[in-house]
């Protein structure tokens, strides 16, 4: 049954789920960066210490740990700003899911009223029909 509301309600359904998609995508990167974040410390610990050699090894191995940690200070913000997407993703999802509920509900309750409207017009009928017919055979006995 088609209301004033009724197009109003699909295009906040499409919204909705529009905030739904983006907060899964949000929710996928932040186990991406979170799945970084893990890698880059496993590899910081597998990152050799030269014991003894040149001093080219050491500031070699010095680099690498400079580099590595520079990715996992990285992947931290990354996964700081996943967070902050899931959040802001969440709270829209939020909004766009009251707005939706506040006019299916209104959808709802005029669809109700049309109903109830009809209800009423047709027991009027009914009783219209009701009352011809009882004359009808009041007026038959009479005259028979």
């Amino acid at each position: 049954m088609k209301t004033r509301y009724t197009s109003l309600v699909s295009v906040k359904k499409n919204i909705m789920q529009k905030s739904e998609r983006v907060l899964q995508g949000a929710n996928a990167n932040l186990n991406s960066a979170l799945v970084a974040l893990e890698l880059s410390f496993i590899e910081l610990q597998n990152i050799p210490s030269p014991t003894s050699g040149q001093i080219s090894d050491f500031l070699s191995a010095r680099t690498l740990l400079d580099s590595q940690r520079a990715i996992i200070q990285h992947n931290q913000e990354w996964t700081a700003f996943a967070r902050n997407e899931i959040r802001n993703a969440s709270a829209q999802l939020k909004l766009d899911m009251v707005e939706y509920e506040k006019f299916n509900y209104l959808e709802l309750a005029e669809i109700k009223g049309i109903l109830l409207k009809r209800k009423r017009e047709e027991a009027k009928e009914l009783d219209e029909i009701a009352l011809m017919t009882y004359k009808k055979s009041n007026i038959t006995k009479e005259i028979s």
